[in-house]
């Protein structure tokens, strides 16, 4: 006859017996397991492929090494860490072969092979800052680009959409932030490291005319002459600013002109020289990366800038230049001064230019305060009166 527990059930002496060993037993395997299982290393076990497939104990090591503070040796593979001083900053922990420092602004599919994406490699960048009233005359400049040309809009009025009329428009980038110079996106969205592929770098307005312009050939005589910084001759009856920029009808390109008596002190400086002015310029990908430095993070006009382009390369003279044999009209249309704001009774416009001159005042101080400290830096004094 069996036992009457607490809770009222009779259970038969056997099956208690039964229980009360399987219980030991239980507990003696599993202090067992316990003590051996930090020797077994997690490398011996052979998981089938299909099962874990990216399971990297080495990397999980790594991670394990990182919690505990053990930084210098791989535990399971003896390797040492890594640290690669001449991988980019904050890539130093890479190994060489995986860190890819640059990218660009290439179109990549959704399906198929990564290697067979691109049919055509676009070796030019063209970009205009765009409102929507302009669309006919950029249709008339894209339509003038070959296939060799990756066009890119910023759209500082905020509409893009409506562009889609245009089948180019299809395989264009666009960028679209509302009331925005051409410089604030240059500096935000092309830096040197993503335009590296490019051997030419446009960054245009959108009020020029190219009935007269061929791009192909335009960067011919680029390369023939040798020009890092250029643009296309202006029209002699186009809104001309520049003796400079002024096209010529005796000669493919120029690099030097007359301006008025008492406007640069050296025949190879600004406006005489070495200039080019901010509307067209086309920069090599070289000059770029050292232009795109020189742009001010908060000065979005580009005003003076042109004056200081000649910093980013040397001779400057002789590598800054005008094509007179490829010429544009600069329509002057005064679309981005209307994106202002009206103050005081005065007009948009007139809120937009009184900031572009103060800032050509700033960027002016802004580089010579820099250059005058440098050379302090060094133990040179420069004299007040040197014009730069």
């Amino acid at each position: 006859m069996g036992t009457l527990g607490r809770s009222g059930i009779v259970r038969k002496p056997n099956e208690t017996m039964r229980m009360l060993v399987t219980t030991i037993i239980g507990v003696v395997f599993g202090f067992f397991i316990g003590v051996s299982f930090p020797t077994i290393s997690l490398t011996k076990f052979n998981f089938p492929s299909n099962l874990i497939p990216s399971l990297n104990f080495t990397y999980m090591d790594n991670a394990w090494s990182s919690v505990t503070g053990h930084r210098q040796v791989n535990s399971l593979s003896g390797v040492p860490k890594m640290w690669v001083e001449t991988n980019p900053r904050g890539a130093e922990r890479l190994p060489p072969g995986i860190v890819t420092p640059d990218t660009d602004l290439y179109l990549r599919r959704l399906w198929g092979k990564p290697s067979e994406d691109l049919i055509i490699r676009p070796k030019y960048l063209v970009t205009f800052t765009v409102g929507l009233n302009q669309k006919t005359n950029i249709d008339s400049a894209v339509r003038k680009l070959s296939e060799n040309f990756q066009v890119l809009l910023f759209h500082y009025d905020g509409r893009t959409s409506e562009w889609d009329e245009f089948e180019w428009s299809k395989r264009a980038i666009h960028v679209s932030v509302r009331k925005q110079t051409k410089w604030w996106y240059a500096k935000r969205f092309l830096h040197p490291d993503i335009v590296a592929p490019y051997d030419y770098i446009f960054i245009w307005d959108e009020d020029l005319g190219v009935d007269n312009f061929d791009a192909e050939e335009y960067i011919k005589l680029v390369r023939k002459h040798g020009l890092e910084i250029s643009q296309p001759g202006l029209e002699p009856n186009s809104g001309l600013t520049w003796q400079m920029t002024k096209k010529r009808d005796d000669t493919e390109v120029h690099k030097e002109t007359e301006e008025r008596p008492g406007w640069c002190s050296d025949p190879h400086v600004p406006p005489c020289a070495a200039f080019v002015e901010i509307m067209a310029p086309v920069f090599s990908r070289d000059a770029w990366r050292c232009v795109w430095h020189m742009i001010q993070n908060d000065l979005v006009h580009g005003w003076g800038l042109d004056f200081a382009l000649r910093k980013c390369v040397d001779p400057a003279h002789e590598k800054i230049g005008v094509v007179d044999a490829q010429s544009i009209v600069h329509q002057t249309v005064p679309s981005l001064g209307n994106q202002g704001e009206a103050q005081n009774g005065r007009a948009p416009w007139e809120g937009v230019r009184e900031r572009c001159r103060k800032e050509w005042t700033m960027f002016q101080d802004r580089v010579d305060n820099a250059e005058k400290a440098y050379y302090k830096g060094i133990g040179i004094e420069l004299p007040n009166s040197l014009n730069r």
